[in-house]
């Protein structure tokens, strides 16, 4: 089936809604252009400041570098410095050193992250057990449109090289972001909506070569303006081949590299922002494609693109009582094309999404028991998703989905508590197809509620605790409704429940907390309790299909269906300097997660949970040189459903280097990376069984990368 490429009016039409809210953001910059003089607008403490200014394009994490605290934004709509929410952010130096050719990969081996791992290609991050849906993939705070949650062998279309920051929320989050938040949330941040004025030229540019994929990649980020203008250039480029892993055995005997697993993408943006005494009004424009390898299937490749324009601001004391108002919209449209190794199209998909959100929050409430402050939003999301070819699993659908949210903060003294409601309605129709099995149109209504109350209370010498309670409810995705054909990349035959209810989830987190300086932990235990999981289970039939060669292949079939579920684990990270040694500024880092998820209709373990992990880290600084040190591990994971396979444990040794310099009066950085030092074979738990004995984790790699910022 050859590609069809949509009239020009309607490749435009995704972005009419926001071109007309871009329209109504200059005016209000009018506005507010009359009110005050244009002037440098202060950092407003919920976003990033310049000590994150670039990853690559920021300041460097020198240590004679001032740096600036830095307010997290995802899931804080009321900056406050500490969260009850487990919370960790990848920024600077940090970043760099941990940045992967996906956002999976970047995020993998914080406390209670994970991937799932399709390759080095497609891996969309897991937290506390939990994948797809219920986990919230961002861009800036904004919905990232794209196709990753349907198949395991869809990437994300996020470029990590020039991401400034992310942000990663563990446990359940869906006051502000929805019932898919349920896992935690994951915010990929960029500088390309500035909301600074950053007078003058600076930037960053960063290439990088070698790995366990050859990669050859590099980056240019480049900032500027006046005091009341502010624009963002960038633009990346990265190639890869097959991946080389220690030797293994597969269906195709032995080797050393993962087959089909090379790629290339490519990604460029511009955006700009008019700065005002009392907040800025900016338009960004991004285009982003990527050609990869699906490794289940030795000749295919997928060739997506997508391109993005989006526009926020903000308004800050537009009111008396009225702290804020922020906004922001953006219109997206996605495509991916599979094509077989005959240079035919097989399956097409597109999705045309719109996503907006308004967020007011009220001045604080003073009084001798204390303040009160909160925030009142609305976001509205739009999505038009198609699947045309012949191993399209799903008919063409729309989603529409209004929801209004609400959260009081109330702090006194050591106490800080917060409570929230969100109220949502959720559209979602099937508009049938050619094909039988898609049946006739249908559309189903929910209306998922969400509250929580979390509190954190400082009990003195750097000591902390914290504690949240979460109802929440999730409608189901389209493909967990209208869902009926051949799943390649799971290799089973899917069928959705159209009648199927709202996924209902309770959840309870503690933490204990203690920082001194520099010296940091942290211990959380948490448990969700599901009284209508939607899970994906094996019915015991199978389905005949006729395959490429014209043979009948016998197919699982599997359903989707609510059940009884419990999810629990703990998370223990922490950080703590060591007495100097010769000079050197010692660190010692650990993490340690557990997660157990069980289906209690069955009383069979859930599926894809990574075992018991770990890590130590040792850290050595001195002037310009920094040495890490890291062995991470899994234990073997037996713990699993009656059709899945136990995966050995294994531990994985890794040395990173790097010394800043000056190159005139550049901010320079050079690191060389070294992974699986012992060249051990390892497999993730959280991979899909049909892929995971054809992708281990990279073997022993020299990576080298050059960073000058200016």
């Amino acid at each position: 089936m050859s590609s069809s490429i949509r009239s020009s009016a309607s490749s435009r039409a995704p972005f009419q809604p926001t071109l007309l809210a871009v329209a109504l953001s200059i005016a209000a910059g009018g506005a507010w252009a009359q009110q005050a003089p244009a002037a440098p607008a202060p950092a407003p403490a919920a976003t990033d400041s310049a000590a994150d200014a670039g990853t690559p394009s920021g300041g460097a994490d020198r240590p004679h570098k001032h740096k600036l605290d830095v307010v997290v934004v995802t899931g804080n709509p009321l900056s406050q410095k500490e969260l009850a929410s487990p919370v960790q952010v990848l920024s600077g130096d940090a970043l760099t050193l941990k940045r992967g050719a996906s956002l999976g990969e970047t995020l993998d081996g914080l406390a209670g992250v994970g991937s799932t791992y399709f390759g080095p290609n497609s891996n969309r991050p897991t937290m506390r057990g939990l994948d797809g849906d219920r986990v919230r993939m961002l861009s800036n705070s904004g919905a990232s449109v794209d196709a990753s949650s349907l198949s395991f062998d869809h990437a994300l279309p996020v470029d990590p090289l020039v991401l400034t920051r992310v942000e990663v929320l563990r446990g359940a989050a869906a006051l502000q972001y929805g019932g898919n938040a349920i896992g935690g949330v994951v915010n990929a941040i960029d500088n390309r909506i500035p909301r600074l004025a950053q007078p003058g030229l600076n930037g960053a540019a960063e290439l990088r070569l070698g790995g366990a994929s050859n990669e050859r990649g590099g980056a240019v980020v480049l900032d500027g303006g006046t005091t009341g203008f502010a624009w963002h250039v960038d633009a990346a480029d990265r190639r890869a081949d097959d991946q080389r892993v220690p030797r293994f055995e597969s269906e195709d005997g032995s080797s050393t590299h993962v087959r089909n697993s090379d790629s290339h993408g490519r990604s460029g943006a511009v955006g700009g922002s008019l700065l005002f005494s009392k907040g800025y009004a900016g338009v960004s424009v991004e285009d982003y494609h990527n050609e990869y390898g699906v490794t289940v299937e030795p000749d295919v490749r997928i060739e997506m693109q997508r391109q993005r324009l989006a526009t926020a601001g903000e308004w800050r004391d537009p009111l008396p009582g009225l702290a804020r108002v922020t906004w922001q919209f953006a219109s997206s449209r996605y495509k991916h094309q599979e094509v077989e190794g005959s240079g035919a199209v097989g399956t097409v998909f597109s999705s045309d999404g719109k996503d907006g959100r308004v967020e007011a929050t009220h001045s604080a409430f003073q009084g001798d028991w204390g303040s009160v402050q909160g925030v009142l939003g609305w976001q509205w999301e739009l999505s038009d998703f198609s699947a045309l070819g012949e191993e399209a699993l799903v008919p063409g659908t729309k989603t529409r989905n209004n929801a209004l949210f609400l959260i009081e903060q109330f702090r006194s003294g050591p106490w800080s508590l917060q409570a929230g409601a969100r109220a949502e309605r959720v559209n979602i129709g099937s508009t049938g197809g050619d094909e039988e099995r898609f049946g006739d149109p249908a559309t189903r209504r929910f209306s998922p509620k969400s509250f929580s109350l979390s509190g954190a209370y400082e009990l003195g010498n750097g000591f902390s605790l914290s504690s949240n309670l979460s109802s929440s409810e999730r409608a189901p995705t389209f493909y967990e409704l209208f869902a009926n054909g051949v799943h390649v990349a799971s290799g089973a035959y899917e069928v959705g429940d159209i009648n199927i209810g709202l996924e209902r989830a309770k959840s309870v987190d503690l933490g204990l907390h203690w920082k001194q300086g520099d010296a940091k932990w942290s211990v959380q235990v948490y448990q969700t309790r599901f009284s209508n999981y939607i899970a994906l289970d094996a019915s015991g039939r199978s389905i005949d299909e006729v395959g490429e060669d014209g043979e009948i292949a016998s197919i699982p079939e599997y359903l989707y269906r609510g059940v009884r579920a419990r999810m629990h684990g703990v998370e223990l990270e922490g950080k703590q300097p060591l007495p100097k040694l010769a000079g050197w500024d010692l660190t010692l880092g650990t993490t340690i997660d557990l997660v157990r998820g069980t289906n209690r209709d069955t009383n069979e373990a859930l599926p894809r949970l990574a075992p018991v992990r770990g890590g130590v880290s040792l850290q050595a600084e001195s002037g310009p040189w920094l040495l890490q040190a890291e062995l991470r591990g899994a234990m073997r994971q037996d713990r699993v459903p009656a059709l899945d396979a136990p995966t050995a444990g294994y531990g994985i040794l890794r040395l990173n280097i790097a010394r800043h310099f000056d190159i005139g009066n550049l901010d320079a950085m050079w690191y060389v990376k070294l992974d699986n030092l012992a060249n051990k074979l390892a497999y993730n738990a959280s991979s899909v069984q049909t892929i995971r004995e054809l992708t281990p984790l990279p073997g022993r790699s020299l990576f080298a990368g050059l960073q000058v910022k200016f």
